[in-house]
């Protein structure tokens, strides 16, 4: 569908708030769509520079076959009809040979619910294996294991406009400023607008989401079930109960109320256990007890935990108990981190469930999934989870997998056990947007993908709000969607009728009339409003809630009428036994690692990566600690340390933020072998998992934190590569016109200019070459210009004294240089009067801290609106507006503290 100036209508492919986005018909950066309802034309910065991201830069163009006897790094060209041929005979081979549970699947939220559903039929239903499961594991299965057991469903109650309806707004485990910037934004213009609008941030750390908060309680990490087992405890006991809802819709209360009195009933050892004091615990219960319209938003803090699911349910437990559920302004609600999570969970991705939010446990449910396939069998049991599944290809058990837009050797925990599978797999196929990941280094044979702007399909976020996805770029080189992959791939295995699909739209259509066939209303999951539309229809279909039981007609809300899913239509309250982390810190490892995203990357960095804007921000992979911890452990702020658990380690950045307690620390997890030289989190990671869900502990691994030391440090900007081998540390920044390497070696140079020139691969003699040196103090600094233009500087120096960033990115976009920029580049500071404008906080506009410290000091600006009217910082997507309010609260205490 096209707006109104000829652009295309599509959906942003990052978190699971799933904003509308406009692409101007001429060549501009993208727009938020004004008429989508998730964000109203709002974008986050990543949103707003998707237009950075398509790019040529590192694409996958054509099939390619790794050759053995060529050497590990030799690929071939392959024909698509050979490919196809090559997958589909291995892995018919490898299932005679071995059995249907020999080989597997692993995909991602980030394909359309098209291509999630033949992969799905393929594997389930004629491989007849449930061994297809999804990135998506790691991120939200823990939240479908709760609301299958408390609502017989997976179903989000409601919808985004709650939480400008709410009162009270519970944010449990989320960093949302961050991690769902468009969403908060909503949060914070409702707030605004109502100022009685309460905001509680449940958080170990003191994240950005803390900003406009009335209460943090920053509860010790694992400790989520006693503080909520203590709120439906309190909530029973102060009379918070909704009796009529609980006794006319519900079963279980007594049970799970025994369970929570027991665990958590006394408050003065909540407190204790939880970390927080008593008078913040009884604040937030009195609060929740008083408040109708409360919406408790919860995410991957919760999720990803060895009680996740417990979590889950111990949160709706308290919304049951208080009949808070299915009304405006209430409930439950699981914010998802891809764009297309949801739709996974729809057509069956994971691997304990079906498609159409059909169960394995029900021999009549499987039944009913073979009947509409007319398939020749299905699977008839769950297949392997996420790091069960890895953990069979190590083992050898299963013996060929295909891996579809995902990068497990980061994002899984133990990741070099998961690298090490992959290395002993007899068959590992990779479907990927660009060549170069650390997991396509281990595949046999690549495919390669659409990429955002190229895909035709749909995508549900996280308020069940379906969306198309529109394509307005065309194929590059051999690219081809992923359905069509999988399509092809079980055509030539003997099934090509029931995969003779030649559109998305087809594919949409068999989907919609599987969640309504024989579906008498049991299940809410139901797309009968949507099936048999026209090619056109499907092409200008606009966004809506699922239930679609008539053409036109969404679902905001579910469950207002008390009727749930499971078969007697009650909920069911679950009883959440309080249960400590498998691994407890201790002396060889006494702090305890979190791990989650920053403002402006996202997943492993594969689209992220290439926007420069995007780079700004936190340029480098950090370790986050208390000072006190910091000093304990002999690291120093903006130096180098070593984090190391028992299944690995990294190297990254220290920064003391102030964001956590003792014994906590944070490593974001973007970063890979691609853009930095150590600082794979997933390494660290341990491999315990939720025992319904299956989804990994990503937030409490014991780690200890080591100085990694360097005899000299460096920093380079180059429009070619460089010779990383020299280097014992090293970190990656795309900028608009070079790669900025920050990096830093060990031993004695003997001779500075000549390892530079090796370094940065410069012919000798260079023609236009000029460096200057101080023996003295270790300082080193050249550059290398050719036809007036510069190509790359280098800075080699102890750590203190390289010098600021952001202004040499400018040098390369210049057509020629000056005698003035050629004396800057020696000088390693500007000479044109401009300062410098430090790190930067506003991504939207590129404006620093040290810009926005000025503005407020010579101006006297005390408000972040003033701040935006000034600089324009904050006034885009406004994820940044957190940390101008802390400049704000910083430069007025320095002022207070000021002598007059």
């Amino acid at each position: 569908m096209s707006g109104a100036d000829g652009g295309v209508l599509t959906t942003c492919p990052y978190c699971g708030v799933g904003c509308g986005v406009r692409v101007p018909a001429a060549d501009a950066a993208v727009q938020g769509d004004v008429t989508h309802p998730a964000n109203g034309g709002r974008l986050c910065v990543k949103g707003s520079t998707l237009h950075e991201t398509l790019v040529p830069q590192g694409r996958l163009l054509q099939p390619l076959q790794r050759v053995a006897e060529s050497g590990p790094d030799a690929l071939q060209p392959l024909a698509w009809d050979a490919a196809l041929d090559r997958v589909a005979g291995r892995f018919a081979r490898t299932i005679a040979e071995h059995g249907p549970d020999s080989v597997a699947f692993y995909v991602s939220g980030q394909l359309l619910t098209e291509d999630y559903y033949v992969a799905n039929k393929l594997m389930k239903g004629y491989i007849g294996s449930g061994n297809i499961d999804t990135n998506s594991r790691l991120c939200m299965s823990s939240a479908v294991a709760g609301h299958k057991r408390a609502f017989g469903e997976d179903v989000v109650p409601g919808c985004y406009e709650d939480f400008e309806l709410a009162d009270l707004i519970v944010l449990v485990g989320s960093n949302t400023a961050w991690c769902h910037p468009v969403l908060y934004q909503r949060i914070v213009a409702a707030k605004e607008r109502r100022p009685a609008l309460k905001l509680v941030v449940v958080d170990p750390r003191r994240t950005p989401t803390c900003d406009l908060a009335d209460l943090h309680l920053p509860l010790r990490p694992g400790s989520d079930v006693p503080l909520f087992n203590g709120l439906l405890a309190w909530l029973a006991a102060h009379g918070a109960v909704d009796r009529d809802f609980v006794d006319g819709h519900t079963r279980g209360v007594d049970a799970a109320l025994a369970v929570a009195r027991d665990s958590a009933g006394d408050l003065d050892a909540l407190a204790g256990q939880c970390g927080v004091q008593r008078e913040r615990l009884e604040a937030f219960y009195a609060l929740f007890a008083a408040t109708e319209k409360t919406v408790t938003l919860f995410s991957q803090g919760v999720n990803q935990s060895g009680q996740g699911t417990d979590k889950v349910n111990s949160i709706i437990n308290c919304h049951l108990l208080s009949g808070r559920i299915g009304r405006p302004g209430m409930g439950p609600f699981s914010m998802t981190g891809q764009p297309n999570a949801m739709g996974g969970r729809e057509v069956g991705g994971l691997a304990n469930t079906l498609a159409a939010h059909l169960d394995f446990a029900e021999p009549a449910q499987r039944a009913l999934v073979q009947r509409f396939w007319a398939s020749p069998r299905i699977a008839e049991r769950p297949g392997l989870k996420a790091v069960d599944l890895f953990e069979a290809v190590h083992a050898g058990r299963i013996k060929a997998i295909w891996i579809v837009a995902t990068n497990p050797v980061v994002s899984l925990p133990d990741a070099d056990r998961v690298r090490e599978a992959l290395r002993r797999c007899e068959f590992v196929v990779v479907s990927d947007v660009v060549q170069h990941t650390d997991t396509a280094q281990l595949a046999h044979l690549l495919l390669p993908a659409l990429a955002w702007g190229e895909k035709d399909g749909t995508v549900t976020n996280s308020e069940r709000c379906i969306s198309r996805q529109r394509a307005f770029r065309p194929a590059p080189g051999e690219a081809r969607a992923d359905w069509w992959a999988f399509a092809g791939v079980a055509a030539r295995m003997g099934w090509a009728d029931a995969f003779a699909y030649d559109t998305p739209a087809a594919i949409f259509d068999e989907h919609a009339r599987l969640s309504a066939f024989e579906n008498d209303g049991g299940r809410r999951f139901d797309l009968r409003g949507l099936a048999g539309l026209t090619r056109a229809e499907y092409d200008a279909l606009a966004p809506i809630r699922w239930p679609v039981l008539e053409r036109g007609q969404g679902t905001d809300r579910l469950y207002g009428d008390g009727r749930f899913s499971h078969v007697d239509g009650r909920a069911v309250f679950v009883p959440t036994a309080p249960v400590a982390p498998a691994h407890a810190p201790d002396a060889a490892y006494p702090l305890v690692l979190n791990t989650g995203r920053v403002r402006d990357q996202w997943h492993t960095m594969t689209r992220t990566g290439l926007a420069p804007t995007l780079g700004g921000h936190l340029p480098e992979p950090y370790v986050d600690l208390h000072p006190a911890d910091a000093l304990a452990c002999g690291v120093r702020d903006g130096g180098l340390a070593r984090v190391i658990s028992r299944w690995g380690s990294l190297v990254v950045r220290v920064r003391s933020s102030g964001e956590l307690r003792r014994g906590q620390i944070f490593v974001p997890i973007h970063w890979n072998d691609q853009f930095a030289s150590d600082a794979r989190v997933g390494a660290l990671v341990n491999p315990v998992v939720d025992p319904h869900s299956g989804e990994p502990e990503f937030k409490h691994t014991p780690v200890r934190v080591e100085e990694f030391r360097a005899d000299w440090h460096g920093l380079a900007y180059t429009r070619g590569t460089v010779d990383l081998q020299r280097l014992a540390w090293w970190v990656r920044v795309q900028t608009t016109a070079a790669q900025r390497y920050e990096f830093a070696g060990r031993g004695v140079i003997a001779d500075r200019a000549q390892w530079a020139r090796a370094f940065l691969g410069v012919d000798e003699p260079a023609p236009d070459w000029i460096e200057y040196r101080d023996d003295g103090s270790g300082v080193y600094h050249a550059a290398y210009i050719r036809d007036g233009r510069l190509q790359a500087c280098l800075y080699i120096a102890p750590r203190e004294m390289l010098p600021a960033r952001d202004w040499f990115a400018g040098l390369f976009e210049r057509l020629r240089l000056s005698l003035r920029d050629r004396a800057s580049l020696m000088a390693a500071e500007p000479f044109t009067g401009g300062a410098d404008a430090g790190p930067q906080v506003c991504s939207c506009y590129k404006v620093g801290r040290n810009t926005i410290v000025k503005a407020i000091r010579e101006q006297g600006l005390t408000t972040p609106r003033q701040v935006t009217a000034c600089l324009k910082a904050g006034g885009n997507c406004g994820s940044c507006l957190p940390e101008i309010r802390g400049l704000l609260a910083e430069c007025a205490l320095v002022e207070r503290a000021e002598p007059a």
